[in-house]
């Protein structure tokens, strides 16, 4: 693995500026290219106007360009089957076939699957009739999680409080069709009570190569409050999941996990991401998904330890090394979002401060949904910026982080001001 590579990153948000951000820093990426990219991105790869779930047009430009590595970013390309796509065609990725991404495609597949390989995790339902999932709610206790089955860009689960809001979140997603096709089935889940965390592993199909975990925040306001988002900022390390969690987690949640794939005839190539609830008795699974989390990427690349671009390339060979990357400092991402974001908002909002941090090495600005106009760099989407701020701890880290977001401005900007302050004033 000396040779140096063209690679192809498929994306346009923030966790696909974080891979390039990433790959570029490999002596072994000779050119890198993204499928569609933003205007973050473009300052490090080529951008290609080619859309995530044009698959054939995706292989195309692979093999035009003897492309030698191509990233998926996304969850829609992979449960598409972009691997299996580019598979056909003799051309190398990195990422799950679609039947493996079914473990996030599918909450109702992937709950069953759990039962089956007693991997932990809450009690659940799952319902397509209205009548019958209101019905069950008669037998639970509350708070409970009402999920749409299918992808839903991290906005398709519901904390019901009362039966009244469950009642809303299930007519919201089987009569209302608010989640289209990935709602047509919703799984009631046990609310689990503790903390979330995240846990990312890169595998060959057989053997795992665990990244630093780290806590999310998906509510839009402070003191975890509002709406759920895709992710409002997130940090790493997690003071409240230590080492020795850690390696419980890895051995006998993930690494079974894979075993269990591989026996189920589907086996995973990519990255394995675990959402967990640290409850009192333990690491409880919440969901998998089959990619590198957004924003998680954001903290977890900037303090990993090894070459990014050795690793995917191991992992397609299947010949990853045994070990875990370790971690070098802190991290915390705070994301700027558009004003009445995950509501509607607007777009084309000028966005003012980025040149005052282009030279600072304990910052990095990742963009998310951003694009170069004549007018200067506009917003382009909900979630626009992950401002991620380096430090030797998350207080410092923190204070960084802010400080960055403090300088940047676009009419209606909004970001969450407690990113990580919990697990620091326990440190």
């Amino acid at each position: 693995m000396s040779s140096r590579l063209r690679i192809l990153v498929v994306g346009s948000g923030g966790r696909e500026h974080t891979l390039v951000w990433k790959i570029a820093q490999s002596p072994r990426a000779e050119k890198i290219y993204c499928a569609p990219g933003n205007a973050g991105i473009a300052q490090q790869a080529e951008c290609v106007d080619i859309s995530v779930l044009d698959l054939p047009a995706l292989a195309d430009f692979a093999a035009q360009e003897k492309i030698d590595l191509t990233v998926a970013g996304p969850e829609a390309p992979l449960a598409a089957g972009i691997v299996d796509v580019f598979h056909e065609r003799g051309l190398r990725i990195f990422g799950p076939t679609r039947a493996a991404a079914v473990l996030e495609s599918s909450k109702a597949w992937s709950k069953d699957f759990f039962s089956r390989h007693d991997l932990p995790s809450g009690f659940f339902a799952t319902f397509d009739v209205p009548a019958h999932a209101i019905a069950y709610l008669d037998t639970q206790t509350y708070p409970v999680a009402v999920k749409a089955d299918g992808l839903a860009a991290g906005k398709g689960v519901t904390i019901a409080h009362t039966r009244e809001e469950a009642i809303e979140a299930i007519t919201d997603s089987l009569v209302r069709g608010v989640f289209g096709e990935s709602g047509r089935r919703v799984v009631i889940e046990e609310f689990l009570q503790g903390q979330e965390v995240s846990m990312m592993a890169i595998s060959d199909g057989e053997h795992l190569y665990a990244l630093p975990a780290s806590q999310d925040h998906k509510q839009v306001f402070d003191g975890d409050t509002g709406p759920n988002t895709g992710g409002m900022g997130c940090y790493s390390p997690v003071p409240l999941f230590p080492e020795e969690m850690y390696e419980h987690t890895l051995e006998d949640i993930l690494k079974p996990t894979i075993a269990a794939m591989a026996a189920e005839g589907r086996p995973f190539v990519g990255c394995l991401y675990a959402g967990m609830m640290l409850t009192s008795e333990g690491p409880k699974l919440l969901e998998y998904n089959c990619r590198f989390g957004d924003p998680e990427a954001q903290v977890v690349f900037p303090t990993m330890k090894g070459d990014l671009v050795d690793l995917l390339e191991a992992a397609i060979e299947g010949d990853l090394p045994a070990a875990e990357s370790g971690q070098n400092g802190a991290a915390v991402c705070v994301v700027m979002a558009s004003g009445g974001y995950p509501g509607e908002y607007d777009t084309g909002k000028l966005i003012d401060g980025l040149d005052g941090l282009a030279d600072r090495d304990d910052v990095v600005v990742f963009h998310a949904a951003s694009k170069e106009t004549d007018e200067g760099l506009v917003t382009a989407g909900g979630r626009v910026l992950g401002v991620t701020g380096l430090g030797d701890s998350l207080s410092d880290a923190i204070s960084t982080a802010y400080e960055a977001v403090d300088q940047i401005s676009f009419e209606g900007a909004h970001c969450r001001r407690d990113i990580g302050r919990r697990a620091a004033g326990g440190q």
